[in-house]
């Protein structure tokens, strides 16, 4: 007790640092897309949060000793995950072109927006801690801690598909070269022995808007892409490298807004494969709102 009573400063510090690393970590997960990749991805990022969690929590006592000129370091910090956040389009970029399904830029884009944002919730958790043990003492500030890791672990749950269409396992079906799902033009398939596989493995879906602006979103190709890569990448595909007509593809049909699937997956599992098309991400830089905005400018609100 005597040394937290000697160092008050350094302890905001310890327990601002400790929370923002905790909170990195958390935000820190290795799911079914393989990224970052373990462990040397993962230790580049808990590197890159203990960085970051120094800074958030070091900011209070610099303020406080009215020593403003360390706060420049806020703005080194911010310049460094920017570098981050490109260091992780890079890669992306270079391994997506070896993927049988690729993410699409769309999706790389907000992987590497997700990185660089984490960073900042760990320096915001950390310095909010350490400003709370700064100003009351060290159980306070472990209370702030862990609302903090709350609020980072609810900003984790992005939107899925499922939130702004109505997901349904339609029928695939073939006739002659031409593949349909549901009524949906989807493909032309030139080989025999295509067909055949089209028709014994492959799996529809129909995914329908749910009001206009969920329309223009799902009509996105970056979103579309993802839909097709995180499905692919949960369920297997049944292709190789040269066979365009095995890959999974995804098709509007213009007067209804509705979007028509097609995936052949190497685990035929349809109640597997719902709840994998349910869970795709929603990609932030893919949503459009022209109804909101229609609205905004007193025009005309379209469907």
């Amino acid at each position: 007790m005597q040394w937290f009573v000697e160092h008050p400063d350094l302890v905001g510090v310890v327990i601002g640092t400790a929370f923002g690393v905790l909170a990195r970590m958390l935000m820190l997960r290795s799911d079914y897309r393989q990224y970052p990749a373990y462990p040397h991805g993962r230790i580049i990022h808990l590197a890159l949060g203990m960085i970051a969690g120094a800074l958030g929590s070091v900011a209070v006592p610099a303020l406080f000793n009215k020593d403003y000129t360390a706060i420049t370091f806020l703005s080194l910090a911010a310049q460094q995950f920017r570098e981050v956040r490109n260091m992780e389009r890079t890669t992306l970029n270079a391994i997506d072109h070896q993927e049988l399904v690729p993410r699409g830029a769309t999706y790389i884009e907000g992987i590497a927006v997700v990185f660089e944002g984490r960073n900042y919730l760990a320096i915001l958790a950390a310095f909010l801690t350490s400003l709370v043990v700064t100003l009351t003492n060290a159980y306070w500030g472990v209370g702030m801690g862990l609302v903090c890791i709350f609020v980072v672990i609810r900003f984790m749950k992005g939107k899925t598909i499922r939130e702004i269409a109505t997901v349904a396992l339609a029928p695939v079906r073939v006739e002659g070269p031409d593949v349909y799902v549901d009524g949906i033009y989807i493909m032309n398939a030139g080989l025999e022995e295509d067909r055949r596989i089209i028709a014994e493995e492959a799996i529809g879906f129909v995914l329908t808007p749910k009001n206009g602006d969920s329309r223009v979103t799902l009509a996105n190709l970056g979103q579309r892409q993802a839909i097709l890569h995180d499905v692919s990448t949960r369920l297997g595909v049944y292709r190789d490298d040269g066979e365009p007509a095995l890959t999974p593809m995804a098709k509007l049909e213009l007067a209804t807004g509705r979007l028509g699937v097609l995936i052949i997956p190497r685990e035929h599992d349809p109640d597997k494969a719902m709840k994998a098309m349910c869970g795709v991400p929603l990609l932030e830089s893919a949503v459009r709102m022209p109804t909101q905005a229609n609205r905004t400018k007193g025009g005309v609100q379209h469907g």
